[in-house]
Formats: structure tokens, sequence, C-alpha cells
């Protein structure tokens, strides 16, 4: 099998790089490095530096290969961003996303795997969230996802290009053997900040909000170790490789933990003491996601 990995430098993409390379799958890995790190690639994987923007580009690679699916990682992801720069985030996320789609469709790539995320059910009415709970974004991100799995599925029920979309919740942790990790110098993930604090690249931990309707008043979140999220790419493509339907799964766990929690468990297992701000809440964020987690099995 040969895949196609767009974004494939980046955090997760890199990951299931990584995965698919030892599960034996031939891996193109397309990424203009913007956000991505080049050494957390496999070296077995071949590297193509470009944007899935360039048309010209995905017509080469395609012709030149004979791809059986492509994942695509590519994107723009950080909430509050997002909210600042929304023609961005629309141009990156759907624009690029509609380039590269059209570009599978031409060439006959039969199966596509696309990182969505749970920020497309918006403010729901339980904490709890299941793939058919309605979807109402409140923020760019999540609107520029919800677009680009509206248009596979309708670019699938048009021409039948398989496709797996995983809604993501909130992806922590590293490749056990230490091969890639979130690398990107600006991340904004609470553990990767920590981590960063105790390195002494920076000088305190902002806890954006306090006042939440949780038990401590910090959100509670629903992570999903970014191993796991890895293998569930690969198993969604075999699933699509053995059934015709099409997917759309969340990606968490199931259980939440607060922010605090998470710095608390940080500093026990650090052995010191953290300095952390208080910083009003992210633009984007609602109290209602404080308690947001993924449900299974409906």
């Amino acid at each position: 099998m040969k895949i196609l990995l767009t974004g494939g430098a980046g955090y997760i993409g890199s990951h299931t790089a990584w995965a698919a390379v030892d599960s034996g799958i031939n891996v193109v890995i397309l990424d203009n490095l913007s956000t991505g790190i080049l050494e957390n690639c496999p070296p077995q994987a071949a590297f193509y530096e470009g944007d899935v923007g360039n048309a010209a580009l995905l017509d080469r690679l395609m012709s030149e290969n004979k791809f059986d699916a492509v994942l695509h990682f590519a994107g723009s992801i950080v909430v509050p961003e997002s909210v600042a720069d929304p023609l961005t985030y629309y141009r990156n996320n759907v624009t690029n996303s509609l380039t590269l789609i059209d570009a599978c469709v031409r060439h006959d790539i039969p199966k596509f795997i696309f990182s969505s995320t749970a920020a497309v059910y918006g403010i729901p009415e339980q904490g709890t969230v299941y793939e058919d709970t309605v979807t109402c974004p409140i923020n760019p991100y999540g609107n520029s996802k919800l677009m680009v799995e509206n248009i596979l599925r309708d670019v699938s029920a048009s021409c039948g290009l398989q496709t797996g979309t995983l809604r993501y919740f909130n992806v922590a942790g590293a490749d056990p053997q230490g091969r890639t990790g979130q690398s990107s110098p600006k991340a904004t993930h609470l553990i990767k900040v920590a981590v960063q604090y105790l390195l002494g690249k920076q000088d305190h931990i902002s806890l954006f909000g306090e006042d939440y309707p949780t038990p401590d008043g910090t959100c509670i979140r629903d992570y999903i170790h970014v191993s796991d999220l890895a293998t569930a790419h690969l198993a969604v493509l075999e699933a699509l490789r053995k059934n015709p339907e099409n997917l759309t799964l969340n990606c968490g766990i199931g259980r939440a933990f607060s922010v605090r929690e998470v710095l608390e468990t940080v500093a026990k297992v650090a052995n010191r003491p953290l300095s952390i701000v208080s910083a009003p809440a992210r633009p984007g964020d609602h109290p209602l996601w404080s308690q947001m987690r993924t449900g299974f099995g409906r």
C-alpha cells in the first residue's frame, strides 16, 4: 500500500507517518514546513516540500505515484488565531483542502482520511457528544473543518470517493521511542506548554479562565494520546479497505481531566512547583465547552 500524507512533518501527521512505516506502508509526505519539522519525519518516507494548495505539484505527485489513499493533516489548528484571522483559516483549511480533494478525484485515488475536530460540535446541550450530535461550530476553526466534512460528503455521493473523518478531542503525548513529538515552537497545547516551562523555555504558564462551571473552575478536557490517534488512522484505513461505507468517528477516551489537575500532575512528576499566572478565557472558547468529552457506542 502507498499513501500520501499531507502535513506529515507536523505533530499528529509525523506520528501517523511513523506508525504507517512501522506497519510496512509506503509513505509519501507533503508538507510546506510552515509549522512542521522535517527531522520528525521517518527517513523511510519520501518527502516533498510544498503546499496542498499547489494543484500543479499535486498533479505531479499523483501522476508519479499510484496512491491507495490520502491522509490529510495539513491545516491551521489554533482556535483563538482563527477568531483573529478567519481568512487565513478558510484559505488554509477549506480552499487548500478543496484543491487536494479535486486532485484526488481527477487521479482516481479511492480513499481519503480527514483530520477533523470536536470543535465542529460547537456548544452541545450535554457534556458528552456522539458522532450523531448536532454540529454547530462557534468559531472559524470549527467552521472550516465542518465545511471540508460537508465537501467530502457531497463529493463521495457524486463520485464514490470513500472517506474517513476523525474528529479529535485533545491530543497529547509523544512517540514512546522518541522519534517525534510536539516540536512546534508556538504550540499552545497545555502539556506542551507545561514541559516548556520545566525546560526553562518560558517563565510561566498561563491559566486561561478560572470561572468555568466545573469543580475547580478550570476547563475539563478529554485527552487522547497521539500514538493512539495515529493507530486510529491506520485502523480507519483498514476498515475502509474492508467495508465500502464512509466513517465519521470521534477520537477521545471518554474521560476528562481539568486543566488544574493536569498541571498538578505535571508538578508532582517533576517534583517542583509551577509558576501559574491567571489569564482571561481565550477568544473562541465557551464555558459550555468546559466539560465536553466523547461518547461511544450509539
